[in-house]
């Protein structure tokens, strides 16, 4: 059984037991959190598409707060003596999925 949700403007697909990276997550560490944008879900033996969501909750527990990997931008004119660089690292959430629980 599997989903595929939405959040932070990104589609994750979302087993249960699985852990997942997602943009940072207004959830305190070691607290249940509920997803209800779910797009597409899968139990084996039908599948069902959202137009656009679906009657679905996907029940996580929040793991913590971690920062992702550098990202560097370089900026540069040539021949006028300007060049910036800068560095950025997004804040992570991670999740567990404890259970995909079907409405209806």
């Amino acid at each position: 059984m599997y989903a595929v949700i939405r959040t932070g403007s990104k589609q994750y697909r979302v087993e249960e037991g699985r852990e997942l990276l997602v943009e940072r997550l207004e959830a305190e560490e070691g607290k249940s959190l509920e997803l209800t944008d779910v797009l597409f879900f899968s139990d084996g033996k039908e599948v069902k598409v959202g137009q656009p969501q679906l009657p679905v909750t996907v029940h996580c527990l929040c793991l913590g707060e971690e920062k992702g990997p550098k990202l560097r931008t370089f900026k540069y004119r040539r021949r006028h003596n300007y060049y910036r660089r800068y560095g950025h690292r997004q804040t992570l959430t991670r999740l567990r999925v404890e259970r995909i629980e079907r409405k209806g």
